[in-house]
C-alpha cells in the first residue's frame, strides 16, 4: 500500500483525490436520477417495477414486491446459527449505545404562569434503505433500524434490492418467474431488529417510492441508510418532500495510531471500509514508520485471502494512504483537515488524542 511522508503536498494530493468523489462532481447522473424520481412519482408501482426489471433483472408485481414470512423463515434456515447469535449480540450493543442519546421532553412554569417546554415525539413511519448490489451488510440494517426503534418510531419499512437473478450477458431478456431473492443475512437482521415491512426494490426508484408512496410502498416521514451515487442523488432530489439523514458519499475511514497499535487490527479496520466499493477511502496516519510498514504488509496478506480483493485493491490504489507524521500533534491536525466519515484512535493515550479532534 502507498506509504508517504505527511506534508502539505501529500495532504493536498489526498484531499484532491477525495473531493473528486463528491456527489456534486457527478452531474452526468443527476438527469438520470431526476427522471427516475419524477417517473416514480407520476406512475408509482408501474415505474418501480419497470426500473427493477431493467436494472436488477427481476420481475416484480404487487403480489411479489413485499417479502413474505415464509421467505424470512427460509432465510433463517440459510444463515449460520453462530452469525444469528452475533447479530443478536450486536443489536444489544447498538441499542444500549443509542438509549444514551435519547432526548427528553421537559416543561416548566415561570413565575408569571407561562409554561415553556419541549415535547419529543417519534416519527410515525421511517424508511430504511439497505444496499444489496456489490455486497450485502447486515450491519447496515442494524445501524439504521435500531436507533429508530429506540426513538419509538411506530412503523419501519425497508427497501433493499434482490440478489441478481440472471447474468448481465443474458441476451434473450427472459427472466425466471421466481426470480428475486433478498440476501438471507439481510432478512434475518431485519427481522431481529424489528422491521415491519421489507420491499425488494433498490436504487433511485426505491428512494422515490418511499418519498412519495406507491400502491405497494407506503410514504414515509424520513429516509435513512447508505447507497451508491444513484441513491445519494435520489435522496437529495426528494429532500423537502421527505426528511433524510444525509447525502452520504462513499465510505471512509481514518485511523490515528502510534507505535502501540496492533498492525493486524489496523489493517482489518481499514479494509472493512475499503471493501465497500472502489470509491471507498482507507487512510492511516501514524507517527511510527515501523507500524506503517507492518500495516502495509498485513493488508497484502489480507488481500490474498479476501473475496472482495479486486474492489479493495482499486479502492486502495485510488483513495488509500498511509501517512507518516513527525508526531501525533501533526497527525491530529491532518485528521481534522481530512475529516473522514469514520475516525478510529489507536494510541497509548486515546483520550488525550481525542481532545485534539474537532472535525469528525
Amino acid at each position: 500500500m502507498r506509504i508517504v511522508k505527511l506534508d502539505r503536498q501529500s495532504k493536498e494530493d489526498l484531499l484532491t483525490r477525495l473531493l473528486k468523489r463528491n456527489t456534486t462532481q457527478y452531474p452526468e447522473y443527476e438527469e438520470k436520477v431526476a427522471s427516475i424520481v419524477a417517473d416514480v412519482r407520476k406512475r408509482g408501482d408501474e415505474a418501480v417495477f419497470e426500473y427493477t426489471r431493467r436494472f436488477d433483472k427481476v420481475a416484480l408485481d404487487p403480489a411479489s414486491v413485499k417479502v413474505t414470512e415464509s421467505e424470512v423463515e427460509e432465510a433463517y434456515s440459510q444463515v449460520d446459527p453462530e452469525l444469528i447469535r452475533i447479530i443478536r449480540r450486536a443489536i444489544e450493543n447498538i441499542r444500549s449505545f443509542h438509549e444514551k442519546q435519547l432526548d427528553k421532553s421537559w416543561f416548566e412554569t415561570g413565575s408569571n404562569g407561562i409554561i415553556l417546554g419541549q415535547r419529543i415525539t417519534p416519527l410515525e413511519r421511517v424508511g430504511v434503505y439497505v444496499p444489496g448490489g456489490k455486497a450485502a451488510y447486515p450491519s447496515s440494517v442494524l445501524m439504521n433500524v435500531i436507533p429508530a426503534k429506540v426513538a419509538g418510531t411506530d412503523e419501519i419499512i425497508m427497501c433493499t434490492p434482490c440478489a441478481p437473478a440472471v447474468s448481465d450477458d443474458q441476451k434473450d431478456g427472459q427472466i425466471p418467474a421466481d426470480s428475486g431473492k433478498v440476501y438471507p443475512t439481510t432478512l434475518v437482521a431485519a427481522k431481529e431488529a424489528g422491521v415491519d415491512s421489507i420491499f425488494k426494490i433498490g436504487g433511485a426508484q426505491a428512494i422515490a417510492a418511499m418519498a412519495y408512496g406507491t400502491g405497494s410502498v407506503p410514504k414515509v416521514d424520513k429516509i435513512v441508510g447508505p447507497g451508491n451515487i444513484y441513491v445519494a442523488l435520489a435522496k437529495r432530489a426528494v429532500y423537502g418532500n421527505v426528511s433524510i439523514d444525509s447525502i452520504a458519499g462513499p465510505s471512509e475511514i481514518l485511523v490515528l495510531a502510534d507505535e502501540t497499535a496492533n498492525p493486524r487490527y489496523v489493517a482489518a479496520d481499514m479494509l472493512s471500509q475499503a471493501e465497500h466499493d472502489e470509491l471507498a477511502s482507507a487512510i492511516l496516519i501514524t507517527s511510527s514508520e515501523e507500524l506503517a510498514r507492518r500495516v502495509s504488509d498485513e493488508i497484502e496478506i489480507f488481500c490474498e485471502k479476501l473475496e472482495r480483493r479486486d474492489i479493495i485493491r482499486k479502492s486502495l490504489d485510488n483513495f488509500g494512504f498511509i501517512l507518516i507524521a513527525d508526531n501525533m500533534k501533526e497527525a491530529v491536525a491532518a485528521a481534522n483537515e481530512i475529516a473522514s466519515e469514520h475516525l478510529e484512535i489507536l494510541t497509548a493515550n486515546p483520550f488525550e488524542t481525542m481532545t485534539g479532534i474537532r472535525n469528525e
